[in-house]
Protein backbone atom coordinates (compact mmCIF):
# COMPACT_ATOMS: atom_id res chain seq x y z
CA UNK A 1 0.00 0.00 0.00
CA UNK A 2 1.36 3.60 -0.85
CA UNK A 3 1.59 5.68 2.22
CA UNK A 4 -0.33 8.24 2.94
CA UNK A 5 2.62 11.31 2.60
CA UNK A 6 3.56 9.83 -0.80
CA UNK A 7 0.06 10.34 -1.81
CA UNK A 8 0.03 13.93 -0.71
CA UNK A 9 3.34 14.85 -2.42
CA UNK A 10 1.90 13.49 -5.83
CA UNK A 11 -1.51 15.10 -5.64
CA UNK A 12 0.22 18.43 -4.57
CA UNK A 13 2.85 17.95 -7.60
CA UNK A 14 -0.05 17.15 -10.32
CA UNK A 15 -2.27 20.46 -8.85
CA UNK A 16 -1.67 23.75 -11.00
CA UNK A 17 -1.28 26.63 -8.80
CA UNK A 18 -0.16 30.08 -9.30
CA UNK A 19 1.31 30.36 -6.27
CA UNK A 20 3.64 27.17 -5.45
CA UNK A 21 3.22 27.86 -1.72
CA UNK A 22 -0.37 26.11 -1.54
CA UNK A 23 1.63 22.82 -3.14
CA UNK A 24 3.03 22.79 0.26
CA UNK A 25 0.08 23.20 1.68
CA UNK A 26 -1.26 20.28 -0.30
CA UNK A 27 1.42 18.14 0.61
CA UNK A 28 0.89 18.71 4.26
CA UNK A 29 -2.40 18.46 5.23
CA UNK A 30 -3.50 14.74 5.69
CA UNK A 31 -7.21 14.48 3.68
CA UNK A 32 -7.62 11.00 4.78
CA UNK A 33 -8.43 12.42 8.76
CA UNK A 34 -11.15 14.70 6.72
CA UNK A 35 -13.26 12.58 4.72
CA UNK A 36 -14.35 10.61 8.14
CA UNK A 37 -15.34 6.67 7.42
CA UNK A 38 -17.53 6.97 4.63
CA UNK A 39 -17.96 9.19 1.16
CA UNK A 40 -21.05 8.68 -1.11
CA UNK A 41 -20.61 7.89 -5.01
CA UNK A 42 -23.03 9.09 -7.94
CA UNK A 43 -24.50 7.28 -10.21
CA UNK A 44 -26.78 9.22 -12.03
CA UNK A 45 -29.68 8.14 -10.10
CA UNK A 46 -28.49 8.07 -6.48
CA UNK A 47 -26.23 7.84 -3.64
CA UNK A 48 -24.11 4.81 -2.78
CA UNK A 49 -22.07 5.18 0.54
CA UNK A 50 -18.32 4.25 0.15
CA UNK A 51 -17.62 2.87 3.86
CA UNK A 52 -13.73 2.74 4.81
CA UNK A 53 -14.09 -0.15 7.21
CA UNK A 54 -15.23 -2.21 3.70
CA UNK A 55 -12.52 -0.95 1.76
CA UNK A 56 -9.52 -2.19 1.20
CA UNK A 57 -6.88 0.37 2.91
CA UNK A 58 -4.72 0.93 -0.27
CA UNK A 59 -7.95 1.63 -2.03
CA UNK A 60 -9.61 4.22 0.25
CA UNK A 61 -6.55 5.72 0.38
CA UNK A 62 -6.68 6.18 -3.68
CA UNK A 63 -10.35 7.71 -3.41
CA UNK A 64 -9.21 10.33 -0.49
CA UNK A 65 -6.25 10.97 -3.12
CA UNK A 66 -8.16 11.70 -5.98
CA UNK A 67 -8.36 15.46 -7.16
CA UNK A 68 -12.07 14.96 -6.73
CA UNK A 69 -14.82 16.49 -4.58
CA UNK A 70 -16.66 13.33 -2.49
CA UNK A 71 -19.90 14.09 -1.08
CA UNK A 72 -20.84 13.48 2.59
CA UNK A 73 -23.78 14.57 3.04
CA UNK A 74 -27.37 14.30 1.12
CA UNK A 75 -30.41 15.74 2.46
CA UNK A 76 -28.73 15.63 5.66
CA UNK A 77 -27.79 12.12 5.81
CA UNK A 78 -23.97 11.36 6.12
CA UNK A 79 -22.24 8.80 4.33
CA UNK A 80 -20.89 7.20 7.36
CA UNK A 81 -24.78 6.72 8.73
CA UNK A 82 -26.19 5.53 5.13
CA UNK A 83 -26.67 2.06 5.21
CA UNK A 84 -27.72 1.64 1.38
CA UNK A 85 -27.89 4.41 -1.29
CA UNK A 86 -30.00 7.64 -1.22
CA UNK A 87 -31.43 10.20 -3.31
CA UNK A 88 -31.67 13.74 -3.20
CA UNK A 89 -29.58 16.95 -3.25
CA UNK A 90 -25.90 17.44 -1.79
CA UNK A 91 -25.50 19.20 1.36
CA UNK A 92 -21.84 18.97 2.17
CA UNK A 93 -18.35 18.01 0.32
CA UNK A 94 -15.18 17.36 0.11
CA UNK A 95 -14.31 19.83 -2.43
CA UNK A 96 -11.64 18.56 -4.75
CA UNK A 97 -8.22 19.80 -3.71
CA UNK A 98 -7.25 21.74 -6.97
CA UNK A 99 -10.78 24.00 -6.88
CA UNK A 100 -9.30 24.96 -2.74
CA UNK A 101 -6.12 25.89 -4.34
CA UNK A 102 -7.76 27.90 -7.56
CA UNK A 103 -10.10 29.48 -5.42
CA UNK A 104 -7.35 31.35 -3.00
CA UNK A 105 -5.37 31.54 -5.87
CA UNK A 106 -7.91 33.92 -7.27
CA UNK A 107 -8.85 35.30 -4.10
CA UNK A 108 -5.18 36.38 -3.64
CA UNK A 109 -4.44 35.23 -0.82
CA UNK A 110 -0.70 35.20 0.77
CA UNK A 111 1.48 35.26 3.61
CA UNK A 112 0.25 38.00 6.30
CA UNK A 113 -3.39 37.71 5.44
CA UNK A 114 -6.14 36.77 7.51
CA UNK A 115 -9.28 35.24 6.09
CA UNK A 116 -12.86 34.32 6.57
CA UNK A 117 -13.95 31.02 5.24
CA UNK A 118 -17.87 30.68 4.39
CA UNK A 119 -18.25 26.97 4.49
CA UNK A 120 -15.98 24.96 7.24
CA UNK A 121 -17.95 21.51 5.57
CA UNK A 122 -15.08 18.55 6.27
CA UNK A 123 -12.65 21.33 7.54
CA UNK A 124 -10.12 20.49 5.00
CA UNK A 125 -10.03 23.39 2.98
CA UNK A 126 -9.89 25.05 6.42
CA UNK A 127 -6.62 23.29 7.20
CA UNK A 128 -5.10 24.07 4.09
CA UNK A 129 -5.23 27.54 4.81
CA UNK A 130 -4.21 27.25 8.72
CA UNK A 131 -1.40 25.72 7.19
CA UNK A 132 -0.43 28.31 4.72
CA UNK A 133 -1.48 31.51 7.31
CA UNK A 134 -0.97 29.69 10.50
CA UNK A 135 -4.13 29.36 12.99
CA UNK A 136 -4.92 33.17 14.33
CA UNK A 137 -5.65 34.20 10.62
CA UNK A 138 -8.11 31.82 9.76
CA UNK A 139 -11.81 31.85 10.37
CA UNK A 140 -14.18 29.49 9.20
CA UNK A 141 -18.14 29.44 9.43
CA UNK A 142 -20.64 26.16 9.06
CA UNK A 143 -23.68 26.22 8.70
CA UNK A 144 -24.81 22.75 9.97
CA UNK A 145 -23.66 22.24 13.55
CA UNK A 146 -23.37 18.35 12.94
CA UNK A 147 -21.18 19.36 10.39
CA UNK A 148 -19.47 21.85 12.37
CA UNK A 149 -18.27 19.62 15.28
CA UNK A 150 -17.23 17.03 13.51
CA UNK A 151 -14.96 19.58 11.68
CA UNK A 152 -13.43 21.04 14.63
CA UNK A 153 -12.61 17.35 15.90
CA UNK A 154 -10.56 16.75 12.56
CA UNK A 155 -9.08 19.88 12.62
CA UNK A 156 -7.22 20.09 15.92
CA UNK A 157 -6.69 16.46 15.16
CA UNK A 158 -5.15 17.71 12.20
CA UNK A 159 -2.70 20.23 14.77
CA UNK A 160 -4.68 23.18 13.93
CA UNK A 161 -6.43 25.32 15.95
CA UNK A 162 -8.62 28.50 14.33
CA UNK A 163 -11.32 30.34 14.58
CA UNK A 164 -14.28 28.26 14.05
CA UNK A 165 -17.68 29.52 14.05
CA UNK A 166 -21.45 27.47 13.81
CA UNK A 167 -23.84 29.86 12.12
CA UNK A 168 -24.77 31.48 9.21
CA UNK A 169 -22.25 32.04 6.68
CA UNK A 170 -24.17 34.52 4.89
CA UNK A 171 -23.57 36.75 8.32
CA UNK A 172 -19.81 36.80 8.21
CA UNK A 173 -18.07 36.88 11.21
CA UNK A 174 -18.46 40.37 12.65
CA UNK A 175 -16.17 39.77 16.09
CA UNK A 176 -13.07 38.93 13.36
CA UNK A 177 -13.18 41.97 11.33
CA UNK A 178 -12.03 43.33 9.14
CA UNK A 179 -10.73 40.62 6.84
CA UNK A 180 -8.54 40.72 3.94
CA UNK A 181 -10.31 38.29 2.05
CA UNK A 182 -13.35 35.92 2.23
CA UNK A 183 -13.89 33.31 0.28
CA UNK A 184 -16.76 31.16 0.02
CA UNK A 185 -17.10 27.33 -0.32
CA UNK A 186 -20.63 27.53 -1.05
CA UNK A 187 -22.49 29.53 -3.65
CA UNK A 188 -25.06 32.81 -3.26
CA UNK A 189 -27.64 34.04 -5.51
CA UNK A 190 -26.27 37.58 -4.04
CA UNK A 191 -23.51 39.03 -2.28
CA UNK A 192 -24.38 39.53 1.42
CA UNK A 193 -23.99 43.08 2.64
CA UNK A 194 -22.23 41.85 5.82
CA UNK A 195 -19.43 40.23 3.47
CA UNK A 196 -18.91 43.71 2.22
CA UNK A 197 -19.05 45.51 5.39
CA UNK A 198 -16.21 42.93 7.25
CA UNK A 199 -14.17 43.09 4.43
CA UNK A 200 -10.86 45.82 4.52
CA UNK A 201 -10.82 48.91 1.63
CA UNK A 202 -9.05 47.17 -1.13
CA UNK A 203 -9.60 43.49 0.07
CA UNK A 204 -11.71 40.72 -2.18
CA UNK A 205 -14.49 38.39 -1.48
CA UNK A 206 -14.26 34.97 -3.38
CA UNK A 207 -17.26 33.30 -3.95
CA UNK A 208 -19.53 31.49 -6.83
CA UNK A 209 -22.94 33.60 -7.94
CA UNK A 210 -25.67 30.72 -8.57
CA UNK A 211 -29.45 30.09 -8.41
CA UNK A 212 -32.00 28.36 -8.88
CA UNK A 213 -31.33 27.17 -12.40
CA UNK A 214 -28.20 25.87 -10.81
CA UNK A 215 -26.00 28.02 -13.35
CA UNK A 216 -22.85 29.66 -11.91
CA UNK A 217 -19.85 31.44 -12.20
CA UNK A 218 -16.94 32.63 -10.34
CA UNK A 219 -16.13 36.02 -9.39
CA UNK A 220 -13.78 38.17 -7.78
CA UNK A 221 -14.70 41.64 -6.44
CA UNK A 222 -12.99 43.71 -4.50
CA UNK A 223 -14.14 46.14 -1.82
CA UNK A 224 -14.23 50.11 -2.13
CA UNK A 225 -14.01 52.88 0.12
CA UNK A 226 -17.65 54.18 -0.38
CA UNK A 227 -19.03 50.65 0.43
CA UNK A 228 -19.81 49.42 -3.06
CA UNK A 229 -17.79 46.29 -4.57
CA UNK A 230 -17.11 45.61 -8.33
CA UNK A 231 -15.18 42.15 -10.20
CA UNK A 232 -15.35 40.15 -12.80
CA UNK A 233 -16.18 36.34 -13.33
CA UNK A 234 -13.72 34.46 -14.30
CA UNK A 235 -13.78 31.13 -17.05
CA UNK A 236 -13.46 28.12 -14.25
CA UNK A 237 -16.49 26.34 -14.92
CA UNK A 238 -17.04 25.77 -11.14
CA UNK A 239 -20.32 25.26 -9.25
CA UNK A 240 -21.06 24.78 -5.07
CA UNK A 241 -23.54 23.90 -3.41
CA UNK A 242 -26.38 26.93 -2.80
CA UNK A 243 -25.56 28.29 0.86
CA UNK A 244 -28.86 26.43 2.86
CA UNK A 245 -30.76 30.11 3.11
CA UNK A 246 -30.34 30.53 -0.47
CA UNK A 247 -31.53 27.15 -1.68
CA UNK A 248 -34.72 26.96 -3.67
CA UNK A 249 -37.98 26.47 -2.19
CA UNK A 250 -40.47 23.65 -3.04
CA UNK A 251 -41.00 23.94 -7.18
CA UNK A 252 -45.18 24.22 -7.75
CA UNK A 253 -46.31 21.48 -9.78
CA UNK A 254 -45.79 21.42 -13.48
CA UNK A 255 -49.05 20.84 -15.87
CA UNK A 256 -48.63 21.22 -19.32
CA UNK A 257 -50.44 24.20 -19.89
CA UNK A 258 -50.74 25.53 -23.82
CA UNK A 259 -50.59 29.18 -22.21
CA UNK A 260 -50.32 32.07 -24.99
CA UNK A 261 -48.20 30.26 -27.57
CA UNK A 262 -45.79 31.72 -30.53
CA UNK A 263 -42.82 31.07 -32.50
CA UNK A 264 -39.48 31.09 -30.34
CA UNK A 265 -36.91 33.35 -32.00
CA UNK A 266 -34.11 31.16 -30.35
CA UNK A 267 -32.93 27.81 -29.71
CA UNK A 268 -33.65 26.72 -26.21
CA UNK A 269 -30.39 24.37 -26.93
CA UNK A 270 -28.78 27.86 -26.17
CA UNK A 271 -29.63 27.01 -22.28
CA UNK A 272 -26.98 24.38 -22.79
CA UNK A 273 -23.77 26.21 -22.72
CA UNK A 274 -22.44 27.42 -19.80
CA UNK A 275 -22.57 31.18 -20.14
CA UNK A 276 -25.98 31.23 -21.90
CA UNK A 277 -27.49 29.36 -19.06
CA UNK A 278 -26.23 31.58 -16.52
CA UNK A 279 -27.84 34.51 -18.46
CA UNK A 280 -30.99 32.66 -18.78
CA UNK A 281 -30.91 32.59 -15.27
CA UNK A 282 -29.78 36.23 -14.46
CA UNK A 283 -32.97 37.11 -17.01
CA UNK A 284 -35.78 35.38 -14.84
CA UNK A 285 -33.84 34.42 -11.46
CA UNK A 286 -37.00 32.57 -9.26
CA UNK A 287 -37.28 30.03 -12.29
CA UNK A 288 -35.97 26.85 -12.04
CA UNK A 289 -35.09 24.76 -15.40
CA UNK A 290 -35.87 21.23 -16.79
CA UNK A 291 -35.08 19.89 -20.10
CA UNK A 292 -36.86 17.12 -21.82
CA UNK A 293 -36.42 15.15 -25.16
CA UNK A 294 -37.69 17.32 -26.79
CA UNK A 295 -37.27 21.03 -25.60
CA UNK A 296 -36.91 23.17 -22.42
CA UNK A 297 -39.15 23.88 -19.21
CA UNK A 298 -39.12 26.68 -16.98
CA UNK A 299 -41.22 27.19 -13.94
CA UNK A 300 -41.27 30.18 -11.82
CA UNK A 301 -40.94 29.11 -7.87
CA UNK A 302 -42.86 32.78 -6.67
CA UNK A 303 -45.96 33.03 -9.10
CA UNK A 304 -45.68 29.98 -10.74
CA UNK A 305 -45.53 31.10 -14.40
CA UNK A 306 -44.17 28.58 -16.78
CA UNK A 307 -42.98 28.24 -20.06
CA UNK A 308 -42.14 25.31 -22.37
CA UNK A 309 -40.75 24.67 -25.73
CA UNK A 310 -41.36 21.94 -28.36
CA UNK A 311 -40.28 21.51 -32.14
CA UNK A 312 -42.18 23.48 -34.98
CA UNK A 313 -41.71 23.19 -38.75
CA UNK A 314 -38.21 24.64 -39.10
CA UNK A 315 -37.71 25.89 -35.54
CA UNK A 316 -39.77 25.97 -32.32
CA UNK A 317 -42.86 26.78 -30.92
CA UNK A 318 -42.58 28.39 -27.12
CA UNK A 319 -45.72 28.04 -24.74
CA UNK A 320 -45.76 30.46 -21.83
CA UNK A 321 -48.37 30.86 -19.34
CA UNK A 322 -49.09 33.27 -15.80
CA UNK A 323 -48.29 36.56 -14.27
CA UNK A 324 -44.28 36.54 -15.75
CA UNK A 325 -43.73 35.78 -19.83
CA UNK A 326 -40.28 33.48 -19.12
CA UNK A 327 -39.40 32.65 -22.10
CA UNK A 328 -39.53 36.44 -23.32
CA UNK A 329 -37.21 37.97 -20.26
CA UNK A 330 -34.81 34.48 -21.14
CA UNK A 331 -35.45 35.48 -25.09
CA UNK A 332 -34.21 38.99 -24.50
CA UNK A 333 -31.37 38.41 -22.61
CA UNK A 334 -29.89 35.58 -24.66
CA UNK A 335 -30.43 38.09 -27.82
CA UNK A 336 -28.40 40.61 -25.87
CA UNK A 337 -25.62 37.73 -25.54
CA UNK A 338 -25.69 36.70 -29.06
CA UNK A 339 -25.02 40.32 -30.64
CA UNK A 340 -22.70 40.62 -28.72
CA UNK A 341 -20.52 38.04 -30.05
CA UNK A 342 -21.73 35.16 -27.42
CA UNK A 343 -18.30 35.88 -24.96
CA UNK A 344 -17.73 33.52 -22.33
CA UNK A 345 -18.13 34.54 -18.62
CA UNK A 346 -14.69 36.73 -18.82
CA UNK A 347 -16.96 39.49 -20.48
CA UNK A 348 -19.17 39.73 -17.44
CA UNK A 349 -18.36 41.45 -14.16
CA UNK A 350 -20.50 42.14 -10.92
CA UNK A 351 -21.26 45.51 -9.21
CA UNK A 352 -22.48 46.01 -5.63
CA UNK A 353 -23.97 49.89 -5.76
CA UNK A 354 -22.98 51.59 -2.34
CA UNK A 355 -27.12 51.49 -1.89
CA UNK A 356 -27.18 48.12 -2.19
CA UNK A 357 -28.23 47.01 -5.64
CA UNK A 358 -26.66 44.56 -7.55
CA UNK A 359 -26.05 43.81 -10.76
CA UNK A 360 -23.98 41.36 -13.25
CA UNK A 361 -23.40 43.30 -16.59
CA UNK A 362 -22.06 42.44 -20.04
CA UNK A 363 -19.53 43.19 -21.70
CA UNK A 364 -19.05 46.79 -19.91
CA UNK A 365 -20.12 48.08 -16.60
CA UNK A 366 -22.37 51.09 -18.26
CA UNK A 367 -23.76 48.11 -20.68
CA UNK A 368 -26.50 45.60 -20.67
CA UNK A 369 -27.01 44.44 -17.08
CA UNK A 370 -29.38 42.63 -14.85
CA UNK A 371 -30.09 42.78 -11.37
CA UNK A 372 -29.67 40.16 -8.93
CA UNK A 373 -32.22 39.26 -6.36
CA UNK A 374 -31.66 40.36 -3.07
Amino acid sequence: MTEPAVLRHRLAAAVPVQDPAWRTSLATVPRELFLGTGVFRFDGRQWSPVHRDRTDPGEWLGLVYEDTTWVTQVDGITAEDATEPVTGRPTSSSTLPSLIVRMLDVAGVGEGHKVLEIGTGTGYSTAVLCSRLGDRSVYSVEYDPGLAAAAADRIRTAGYNPTLITGDGLAGHRDGAEYDHIVATCAVRHIPPAWIRQVRVGGTITTTLSGWMLASGLARLTVHEDGSATGRFLTDRISFMLARPHERPPRPVFHQHPGRTRAALLDPALLEDWTGQFLAQLAAPSAELMTTGTGVILVDVATGSQAWTEPAAGGWTVHQHGPLRLWDQVEDALGAWQEAGSPTHSDLGLAVDPDGTQRVWLGAPDGRSWDLPV
